[in-house]
């Protein structure tokens, strides 16, 4: 891993090589405004704002991370509850832009952040199948070819025409991953999703990213276990209150996060 200093806000590469790194993010800082008063309504909300009675108090999330990750390497986020973690996957996800710096992501992007994410609750896992894979970007052909591979990892055959409400936090996870990760992306974005579930399929998830990390694939992995961190991640980063506070190899920065 290194740092990477140069200050842009363009998030594609200028000529058409393939850039040295898959994920440069520069001078990140994220900022949300939370708002002192109770506003019931969209009414209310819109009064209020008008009449500039609308006050909120700034919350950073995360200050100024620098970091970029060559093709196949492997980061773990560690930190407590409110550290900024899930809130730097989402910005590599592309789900939020930050308030200052960039993130570049310079391939496809699976990312595991939220359970049911994608999913619509009032169809089949079968159905979900189809509509999760083209969220991901994946054709309706690449779904059909991979369809029985996909079921029988999620080892769910027995339920795919159950309403996906109805699946279990577990279900869930089998389902987001199994369809994630079929079709061996560029980079894979996994949160605390893989902690729900029986440990026989987390075990079963670590085998297939390992064997993702071997193909090419860049692994970023947020987990409270660090035996997890350091046994599917080579590097990590140690975040608190939104401030890094170590960088380096996973097992020294764990040692030091469970330390403090």
């Amino acid at each position: 891993m290194q740092f990477y200093n140069e200050t842009s806000t363009v998030d594609t590469p200028d000529t058409n090589e393939a850039p040295a790194n898959i994920i440069e993010v520069n001078d990140v800082s994220m900022c949300f405004n939370l708002y002192r008063e109770k506003v019931d309504n969209l009414k209310e909300y819109v009064i209020k704002l008008v009449k500039g009675k609308l006050h909120f108090e700034e919350f950073w999330a995360l200050k100024d991370i620098y970091f970029s990750l060559g093709r196949g390497e492997s980061l773990g986020l560690v930190g407590r509850n409110g550290s900024g973690k899930t809130t730097m996957l989402r910005l590599l996800a592309g789900v939020m832009k930050p308030t200052r710096g960039s993130v570049k992501v310079f391939g496809s992007v699976a990312p595991l952040i939220e359970l049911g994410a994608g999913f619509d609750p009032e169809l089949t896992a079968k159905e979900n199948i189809y509509l999760n894979g083209a969220v991901l970007g994946y054709s309706k052909l690449e779904i059909q070819n991979n369809f029985d591979k996909i079921v029988e990892f999620s080892e769910l055959e027995a339920f795919l025409d159950v309403p996906v409400k109805n699946y279990s936090s577990g279900m869930y996870a089998r389902l987001g991953f199994s369809i994630a990760t079929f079709g061996n992306p560029e980079v894979l974005i996994v949160d605390e999703i893989l902690s729900v579930g029986d440990f026989k399929f987390q075990q079963k998830c670590h085998i297939r990213i390992s064997e993702m990390l071997q193909k090419g694939t860049t692994l970023l992995f947020v987990s409270h276990d660090a035996e997890k961190v350091m046994e599917l991640c080579k590097k990590a980063i140690w975040l608190n209150g939104g401030v890094m506070m170590m960088v380096g190899d996973s097992r020294d920065v764990c040692k030091a996060y469970a330390e403090s």
